[in-house]
C-alpha cells in the first residue's frame, strides 16, 4: 500500500468556511472548457487561486456539466497527474482534491499530492473507490446526484428535494464509514445543478441548514451554474458573478463550510464577509 497523504490543515479545522478554487483541466467544460487543458496554464492558474486565497484545489479531468459522458481513466491521468504533482511542489499547505468517480484516477492522483477525491457519485459509481479513499487516508467528498451526468438533467423529480437529498448523504456517509473512511474525513455536497430543476436548486438554498444537520462539514458549489443564468436571465456563465456571490454568500449563512468557485478573489471576499456574520 502506497504512504498516505498527509492531510493539510484546512481539512482538519472547518470551524470557518473556506474557498475551494474549480481548476477544470479538461477540454469541455460548461463554463472555462479548454482554458487550462495544459499543464503550464493550469498550474499558472491554480497559483492565481491559491494567492487570491483559495484554501482548496479542486482538479477535475473529467467535464461533469449536463449531457457530458465519461473519460476513459488514462486520460483522466494524462491530464491531472503532472499538473497535481506541480500543485503540490509548489503550494505544500493547501487542500487538494481530485475531482473523479474513477478508483484508479483516484489512486493515482492521492500518490500524487492530492488529499481528498471529490466524489460526485457518493462513492457509488467504482465499487473500488471506498477502499482506495480509505486506504489512503483521504478525505471523501459526498455528492448528491440524481441519475448520471449524461441524464441527469431529462427530467429530475422529487417529492421533498431537501428531504430526499438529506437522507441519501446520511446513507452515502454510513457507507464510508463503514468502508473505514474517518468520520473526520468525510464533507457531504447536496449538488447543486446535479439533476435538479431551478426550483429544486433554490429550495435546496433555502433549506441547506437542514444539509448542514446531517452532521458533516458541507460543500455547496453555485458558480456560474444554469439555475443562476435561468433565474436573472443570464445565458453566458461567465456573466453569472453576481448570482454566483449571492449564492455563496447564502450558503455560509445557512452553515456551509466549503464553498466551490471559479472566481475565487470576489468570492473569498464574500465568503470571508459572510463568515463574519455567521460564525460569532
Amino acid at each position: 500500500m502506497a504512504s498516505e497523504p498527509t492531510l493539510h490543515s484546512v481539512w482538519n479545522d472547518l470551524s470557518r468556511p473556506v474557498v475551494m478554487g474549480i481548476l477544470n483541466v479538461t477540454p469541455d467544460s460548461f463554463s472555462d472548457g479548454g482554458a487550462f487543458a495544459d499543464a503550464d496554464s493550469a498550474v499558472a492558474y491554480a497559483d492565481r487561486m491559491v494567492a487570491d486565497g483559495a484554501a482548496i484545489i479542486d482538479v477535475g479531468p473529467e467535464s461533469t456539466r449536463p449531457g457530458s459522458h465519461s473519460v476513459d481513466p488514462a486520460e483522466q491521468m494524462r491530464r491531472s497527474i503532472p499538473v497535481i504533482r506541480r500543485i503540490r511542489r509548489t503550494h505544500p499547505h493547501i487542500g487538494l482534491s481530485i475531482d473523479t468517480q474513477s478508483a484508479v484516477v483516484a489512486r493515482a492522483a492521492l500518490e500524487a499530492g492530492a488529499d481528498a477525491v471529490n466524489d460526485i457519485s457518493a462513492l457509488r459509481h467504482d465499487p473500488a473507490m471506498a477502499g482506495v479513499v480509505a486506504n489512503q487516508g483521504a478525505v471523501a467528498i459526498l455528492m448528491h446526484m440524481q441519475g448520471t451526468p449524461a441524464t441527469m438533467q431529462r427530467d429530475p423529480t422529487y417529492t421533498d428535494v431537501t428531504a430526499e437529498v438529506a437522507a441519501f448523504l446520511r446513507e452515502r456517509a454510513a457507507v464510508a464509514l463503514s468502508a473505514g473512511i474517518a468520520p473526520s474525513q468525510i464533507v457531504v455536497d447536496p449538488g447543486i445543478g446535479f439533476g435538479k430543476t431551478v426550483e429544486h436548486n433554490l429550495e435546496l438554498l433555502r433549506r441547506l441548514s437542514e444539509i448542514v444537520d446531517v452532521g458533516f462539514p458541507v460543500l455547496v458549489g453555485v458558480s456560474r451554474k444554469a439555475f443562476i443564468g435561468k433565474t436573472l436571465n443570464l445565458p453566458d456563465p461567465q456573466d453569472r458573478l453576481a448570482g454566483s456571490l449571492a449564492g455563496a454568500v447564502a450558503a455560509v449563512l445557512a452553515g456551509a463550510r466549503i464553498i466551490r468557485a471559479h472566481d475565487v478573489r470576489e468570492t473569498v471576499q464574500a465568503v470571508r464577509l459572510a463568515a463574519e456574520l455567521a460564525c460569532r
